[in-house]
């Protein structure tokens, strides 16, 4: 089967498409011939090891000292089962999942990945593409773990920095679904996409401090990790509550489950910017590293 793989870290450069051994599924496995991927943030830290020095030891004693631990990145995907293990009770031949590899020996950017029956991947949402749904696990779990810590109370005032990415794109969504007047921090050219996902009022980063206005919030969010809490602080109410992207999440089934019924009720959608193929992969991480993608970056594997 046709994989990428990532041998050292480096520049977008250092991924390869190579031919590698299909997997066999294990007992507990099922075989997952993989319709979609993307370039999420966490691909590309994983690759290029762009962090700031006091994050680098940690972060390789957890990915790889030398090189990525992880040969074949990807950490989303979405696809149909091919085979199942001869213990498999959950998933049959034939079903659409969606999930992410975090736990897994293996990534995503290959055509056919095996995954433990009770690993972090359930049923794909109905109504979606392979690519919009492969998009949803990473940005879609972090989102709602921060939405779910906001404990928005109906009519709160949410201030969303950041609001075109990936996480930002699901957080003004889901704060509208609990209840709370968005307000999504962004440039210009992205305020149509964010009102079409609900937020109430924008602002232009480029154009205008939202500290320095008269308007106060009852929580922050920073969904980009790029402002610090003395600065937000300036426009949060006496009893406001200021989260940041840069905290630590939780992946949990639970979790893909809720955001499959939102999506299916016709409350959750995913932004894709740009797709690309396998073989493009190299140019899908430069553009992704650049910064400035709207929601996600797709990376389609077999086409439907």
């Amino acid at each position: 089967m046709k994989a990428i793989i990532c041998t050292k870290y480096g520049p977008p450069e250092v991924l390869q498409l190579i031919d590698v051994e299909k997997p066999t599924p294990k007992n507990n496995e099922v075989l997952v011939k993989i319709h979609a991927a993307t370039v999420a943030v966490a691909d590309v830290l994983m690759r290029s090891l762009n962090l700031p020095f006091y994050f680098k030891i940690p972060f390789k004693l957890i990915y790889g000292i030398n090189k990525p631990r992880k040969k074949i990145p990807g950490v989303e995907f979405a696809g149909e089962i091919e085979a199942v293990g001869k213990d498999v009770k959950l998933f049959k031949k034939g079903d659409q999942i969606y999930g992410t590899t975090t736990k897994l020996g293996s990534g995503a950017y290959s055509e056919y990945l095996c995954v433990p029956e009770k690993g972090m991947q359930t049923l794909k949402p109905t109504n979606m593409s392979f690519e919009e749904a492969a998009a949803v696990p990473c940005a879609g779990m972090a989102s709602l773990h921060f939405v779910r810590k906001m404990k928005i109370q109906k009519g709160q005032n949410v201030l969303i920095y950041g609001a075109s990415g990936s996480v930002g794109t699901f957080s003004v969504q889901l704060a509208k679904y609990f209840g709370a007047e968005v307000t999504a921090v962004c440039s210009a050219s992205n305020f149509e996409l964010v009102k079409s996902l609900g937020a109430d009022k924008v602002i232009d980063y480029t154009k205008e401090d939202f500290t320095q206005s008269d308007e106060t919030y009852d929580i922050i969010f920073d969904a980009v990790s790029k402002i610090w809490k003395s600065y937000a602080k300036k426009a949060l109410k006496e009893k406001g509550n200021y989260l940041t992207s840069k905290s630590p999440t939780t992946e949990k089934t639970e979790k893909l489950i809720f955001l499959k019924e939102l999506v299916e009720a016709g409350k959750l959608t995913s932004v894709i910017d740009r797709s690309y193929s396998l073989e493009q992969i190299v140019e899908a991480h430069s553009y992704v590293e650049k910064g400035h993608k709207k929601g996600n970056v797709a990376i389609t594997i077999v086409n439907v």
